[in-house]
């Protein structure tokens, strides 16, 4: 079993006006089948009202994050599951519920963490 990734960033997201409440039941209800399911780990998206802070290595704090990357935003869904194929099948059913794309990615498994 690995850990997937299901993720879009907030600009992907286009709703019609009076489609976000549908929006929402329908990611909801996906969550409750992932839940029901058995493959469900965590959901959620970037609190875009909070600005991010930079943490050093020395436990310095810089407002901003990295000023070189991409900001992260956007909704996010890990589903642990046992193949590739079942993790694009919930992707397409999250992309269906939230009306746009999403990405993809494994994470790396590390028997020690």
């Amino acid at each position: 079993m690995a850990k997937y990734l299901i993720s879009f960033p907030s600009a992907a997201m286009v709703v019609p006006d009076g489609e976000l409440g549908a929006v929402g039941s329908d990611a909801r209800a996906v969550i409750d089948e992932a839940k029901a399911a058995g493959v469900y780990v965590f959901a959620g998206g970037i609190d875009e009202g909070v600005p991010p802070v930079l943490v050093a290595a020395d436990g310095t704090v810089a407002e901003g994050g990295y000023p070189w990357a991409p900001q992260l935003d956007g909704g996010f869904t890990v589903l642990e599951l046992p193949s590739r194929d079942e993790a694009i099948a919930w992707a397409a059913r999250i992309a269906t519920a939230c009306r746009c794309g999403q990405e993809l990615r494994v994470f790396g498994f590390d028997p020690r963490s």
